[in-house]
């Protein structure tokens, strides 16, 4: 080796096929070179937490790399530079810039273990439209970086393919537009639009599940688009063999193509995350918050994100890096507001309204048609699975129907649900759709 520079770089390689990218780029990739004497050498890190995590949980990994490279064991010593620095002088942090869809990018992708399929597939669409794989299915829970893949992909097509219509829809937007449509009689712009595209991006395509009317128009939308070799990116909170509301044509149209799943991140992922968004705020983030956000918060990356806003409204207003403390009450108030909320009768009535091709006028109306009093119905039955009213006041919210009324509709869809695997199928996506 020319230096113990280039020797820390080997080993630092060395290292880096042995862990994930997150861990690598987390906890190894800004380690340097301070000295080398014989049998020991000396490390700097950027921090105390990256320090403390290198010496606890990788420090044989590090003594077996040295080994490998230069052919024998060494004592290490791995110190944190920002204990070597002298106290910072403080920064006016600058304006927090609310983020829009051009900001979601490839390169502001974290890539962890549980997402590097998905990104890669992602990546690969956005290179070769319509050559890779089509259509790209990509699942996951909510908040795991599914819309920002789709924005990713749009993005990139904009700056690499600007000659190309790219369309972002959600799924529930694309039954809304459609059912205004066919009450305005203007059916064929509506056509144009999605159907006249290079790229269609549909996202939480799980809404149009059991909504025969938007079912039947995305079936051909997708034909026409898949038949001319356009690109067709699709993302759900399910697989598609787990929707079970959704047509099999459409089904199995979804599997044609690739499908690629999204998990929660794991701890090295998460850590990163957080570093990052706090440097696109322009503040430093301690260690010891980013390691406490990370551990409490394991599910969601939009709670990482809104936990750093809390935390930067307090250093705002105190000039002053974040505390553990605050990092406390920041996470207490996000858990209560990113509870699942209770799904409220207005918004069960509009996915029922939705699902059944009626208005939620009229599931709350007196009319008695067939349909209108099957979506009615089918409200009152998903109101008591989700709210637990009593039929009384489930009654008050149809127009004052007494506690029979309320009580045979429900029984009439609990046994029609045993009768008939697709209603059941049906009722329970829209009391997913409702809790989400």
């Amino acid at each position: 080796m020319e230096s113990f520079s280039q020797c820390v770089d080997a080993v630092k390689e060395y290292c880096r096929e042995q862990v994930t990218e997150a861990a690598y780029n987390l906890w190894f990739k800004g380690i340097e070179a301070e000295s080398f004497s014989g049998d020991s050498a000396v490390l700097s890190t950027s921090s105390d937490f990256i320090r403390t995590t290198l010496e606890t949980r990788y420090l044989p990994l590090l003594k077996e790399g040295f080994e490998a490279v230069i052919g024998y064991p060494l004592e290490l010593t791995i110190l944190s530079r920002d204990a070597m620095k002298p106290d910072p002088v403080p920064v006016t942090p600058g304006p927090m810039v609310s983020r829009g869809e051009e900001s979601y990018t490839f390169d502001n992708f974290i890539i962890g273990s549980d997402n590097r399929f998905a990104h890669a597939a992602a990546v690969a669409v956005a290179a070769n439209p319509s050559n890779t794989y089509n259509p790209l299915f990509i699942y996951g829970a909510s908040g795991l970086g599914k819309t920002h893949l789709l924005y990713a992909i749009k993005n990139q097509l904009a700056s690499t393919r600007p000659e190309l219509k790219v369309l972002y829809i959600g799924g529930d937007s694309f039954t809304n537009e459609l059912i205004a449509a066919i009450k305005s009689g203007s059916t064929e712009p509506f056509h144009d639009k999605y159907r006249n595209v290079d790229v269609l991006l549909v996202d939480d395509v799980q809404f149009i599940g059991g909504k025969e009317s938007t079912q039947e128009e995305f079936f051909h939308t997708f034909n026409a688009l898949h038949d001319a070799h356009k690109q067709i990116v699709l993302t759900s909170d399910r697989p598609p063999k787990e929707i079970k509301s959704l047509e099999d044509r459409l089904r199995t149209r979804f599997e044609w193509g690739l499908i690629a799943d999204v998990k929660p991140p794991d701890i090295e992922t998460r850590i990163s995350i957080l570093y990052q968004k706090a440097e696109e705020m322009n503040f430093t983030l301690p260690a010891d918050v980013a390691e406490y956000i990370a551990k409490q918060l394991k599910n969601d990356i939009r709670q990482l994100e809104g936990s750093l806003k809390k935390l930067y409204a307090y250093y705002l207003m105190n000039g002053t890096e974040p505390t553990l403390s605050q990092a406390q009450e920041a996470i207490s108030d996000i858990i209560n507001e990113q509870m699942p909320w209770p799904a409220t009768v207005d918004n069960i009535i509009e996915e029922c309204a939705r699902t059944f091709g009626v208005t939620a006028e009229d599931i709350r109306s007196n009319k008695q048609n067939a349909e209108i009093s099957n979506a009615r119905q089918t409200a009152m039955y998903v109101i008591r699975e989700i709210t637990g009213n009593t039929m009384e006041k489930i009654g008050s919210e149809f127009g004052g129907r007494n506690h029979a009324t309320v009580v045979y509709g429900i029984r009439k869809v609990e046994k029609q649900m045993k009768e008939d695997s697709r209603l059941k199928a049906i009722v329970e996506d829209i009391i997913k759709n409702c809790q989400q």
